[in-house]
């Protein structure tokens, strides 16, 4: 569906607007097969290891490319990417309140699709203040329009100590199923480990690479290690990565693992590795979903292969 945005603004909301955004909360609803058994390539899926459930290896984050207020033509757009998220066999989406109105999204995107069954919800707590916490994520909930989140995150370590025990808590209570933290960009890797080694952490997310490969020093075996499962954040560095490779020529040697675009190949190079868990990178187009999604399927490069990506990489 095309979309002429100048006719579509937040500021100049005609009833020609609402018709628009009307036909893309249908097109969005639409996109979800009713039979998703059906769907001939499905991502591979890997176990968590605290408890053996398997995910499909790659997700959909909601940094930046959900934060759209309350433009009805954009949030159905959102609506879209989440149809065809699941429609492709994907499972976790995850937000944080820092994420502007990316939860509210999210929630509005659910409720149009009927709340699929298929929802891994991975949401945040991010506040400075530790009695805050269950109210912040009270209000998460709410916003999703969830009975329970599968997945709380302490968002880049912040309080972490009195939210931890926030988050455990909730989990020993039966109103929450995984426990984890968050860092990105490489920052606070030292205390993420030490807090990786003093608490049964379900999950940890960071940032990991092709470029970005220092977790494979420490965290990445520590997490096989422990058992913690490891989800990746920012596998395109926001977009920066696969900008800089545009225009390049793909290596011919990309088909031996069915890359068809930089995007697939990194994403591959990822989700090769053992220790990785989930990728989560964000989008606001459909397409590139069903291409992040196609990436989790058939073959991964072996240690070679990975390092010989990487090296391609390098040198560009």
């Amino acid at each position: 569906m095309t979309i002429m945005r100048r006719h579509c603004t937040r500021n100049n909301f005609t009833r020609r607007d609402f018709v628009c955004a009307a036909a893309l909360g249908a097109a969005a609803a639409a996109v979800l097969p009713r039979d998703v058994s059906a769907q001939a390539a499905r991502p591979i899926d890997r176990p968590i290891p605290s408890s053996g459930e398997r995910i499909p290896a790659v997700g959909l984050g909601t940094w930046i490319t959900f934060n759209v207020g309350d433009d009805p033509v954009l949030q159905a757009e959102c609506a879209q990417v989440m149809a065809a998220f699941f429609a492709g066999g994907g499972r976790m989406i995850d937000s944080s309140p820092m994420y502007g109105s990316s939860q509210s999204v999210v929630g509005n995107g659910l409720k149009r699709l009927g709340r699929p069954e298929a929802l891994f919800s991975a949401e945040k707590v991010w506040t400075s203040a530790a009695a805050n916490g269950p109210a912040q994520i009270e209000q998460s909930r709410r916003l999703w329009g969830m009975e329970r989140f599968d997945l709380l995150q302490v968002h880049n370590l912040l309080t972490w100590e009195a939210h931890l025990e926030t988050l455990f808590a909730m989990k020993a209570a039966g109103r929450l199923r995984y426990v984890g933290i968050t860092t990105s960009e490489g920052r606070r890797h030292d205390l993420v480990e030490q807090i990786m080694r003093r608490h049964p952490l379900d999950f940890v997310q960071l940032t990991y690479n092709v470029v970005d490969r220092e977790p494979e020093q420490r965290l990445l075996p520590l997490a096989t290690e422990r058992g913690t499962a490891v989800i990746v954040n920012r596998p395109f560095r926001q977009g920066a990565l696969t900008r800089r490779l545009d225009g390049e020529p793909l290596p011919e040697w990309a088909n031996e693992i069915g890359a068809k675009s930089w995007a697939q190949l990194i994403l591959k190079f990822i989700l090769s590795h053992p220790a990785v868990t989930v990728a989560i990178p964000a989008t606001t187009r459909v397409d590139h979903v069903r291409e992040n999604l196609a990436a989790a399927g058939g073959t991964l490069p072996d240690r070679d292969l990975r390092e010989r990506v990487a090296a391609h990489v390098g040198a560009l």
